[in-house]
């Protein structure tokens, strides 16, 4: 019998975390390439240091995307974020591109010949979820971990709060009441600062912007609400830690509170189905919620490099179900095409949107208008309740 009360904690880390950083980097120059080429295959890692970064990887596309346009993009992006440190300077630091072409090998696996579909890029797994605790249907204690970063990097670029740096992190204490979320037990937050601002004053910034994410009466008790409990943080980012693409994929999905696949979703095209299958999982796990089928969802999807359709699909309602799962996964297979090409252009994903996913979720995002977030949208809502009644 599952718990139905109990405490349960994500955490979140701002654009300026030098994991963040490192994925940024890496998604700005997926959408570079994406931007020339549609069909371009891009595989790329991010390194940063002290004053330094280095991008490393195997791509197939336009050879107008050179070592020096990555270089920029890469400047650019760190420019972005707002770092303009001593230790992290966005036209100070060293910037090495080691960027070589796809492995042929990989290539014969995944392009489609002949009566041969497109292949997945790559053995895996990936799971997709949705629940009824926020009204982006995901859960809520790394919504609101997202969230307080965002205020603070959003207080930051419009001046509001200037003193704030760009490295921050978040982590957020909920106690559940017959399984829902009711009030924060406790709130972490550390972020960077200027080297004249006390504890006291670096939390009497953070506080009004937590307060304004939580729901009305959710705060936690003063003795809970620790902001950079070491009582300084003023070197930070790739200075005071190096940073990876890839190392932060708990932060990216849903908080702990749904299991994750292997693979990290930033500096990888759509063709990738780490990426793509992940994002398909959760496209479909949201419109069961959103149909009303179900109060929560996970969706896992299998595949094998080079072979078209998913291994499996897995569906578990996690006893809220109101249709029997078996028919819910013939339902989705007729709905979408689960094949990487098929993944692909149903969610419109061969496009430059991914620099935005770097920080602050991949999942619970409002779709856009130009395609971003694309696996945000509710339009099977209709198909699903017309099936089902």
């Amino acid at each position: 019998m599952a718990l139905s009360n109990y405490l349960f904690t994500s955490e979140s880390v701002a654009e300026g975390h030098p994991d963040k950083v490192c994925d940024r980097i890496s998604d700005s120059i997926v959408d570079a390439f994406l931007a020339e080429d549609p069909q371009s295959r891009v595989a790329v890692e991010t390194l940063c240091t002290t004053n330094r970064i280095v991008i490393a990887g195997e791509v197939r596309g336009p050879a107008s995307v050179t070592a020096e346009v990555m270089e920029n993009r890469a400047r650019a992006a760190v420019r972005d974020i707002g770092y303009e440190q001593d230790g992290f300077h966005w036209r100070n630091a060293s910037v090495e591109v080691h960027v070589h072409k796809q492995s042929a090998d990989i290539a014969q696996g995944v392009d489609a010949a002949g009566n041969k579909d497109e292949g997945a890029g790559d053995q895996g797994i990936m799971f997709g979820y949705a629940c009824r605790e926020t009204d982006a249907l995901m859960p809520a204690p790394i919504y609101y971990s997202h969230h307080i970063l965002k205020a603070l990097a959003d207080a930051r670029h419009s001046g509001e709060a200037p003193q704030l740096g760009p490295d921050a992190k978040s982590q957020v204490t909920l106690a559940y009441e017959n399984g829902q979320p009711v009030r924060a037990t406790s709130i972490v937050v550390s972020t960077q600062h200027a080297a004249d601002l006390n504890q006291d004053e670096v939390r009497e910034i953070v506080r009004p912007r937590v307060l304004k994410v939580l729901p009305d009466g959710w705060m936690c008790p003063e003795d809970a609400f620790y902001v950079n409990p070491t009582g300084r943080f003023v070197i930070g980012g790739p200075d005071g830690d190096a940073g990876l693409t890839g190392r932060k994929i708990i932060v990216d999905t849903y908080g702990g509170a749904a299991p994750h696949g292997g693979g990290a979703f930033s500096g990888k095209d759509p063709t990738k189905v780490d990426r793509s299958a992940a994002y398909a999982a959760r496209y479909l796990a949201k419109n069961v919620v959103a149909a009303d089928l179900a109060d929560r969802c996970v969706i896992q999807l299998s595949y094998a490099i080079g072979v078209s359709k998913p291994l499996s699909v897995y569906i578990d309602t996690q006893g809220t179900g109101r249709v029997p799962e078996a028919d819910l996964a013939d339902r989705l297979a007729t709905l979408v095409d689960l094949s990487p090409r098929g993944i692909r252009e149903h969610l419109g994903l061969a496009r430059p949107i991914y620099e935005r996913t770097a920080a602050y979720g991949h999942f619970g995002r409002a779709p856009e208008a130009d395609g971003g977030f694309s696996w945000e949208r509710t339009d099977l809502v209709d198909p699903l309740k017309a099936r089902f009644g």
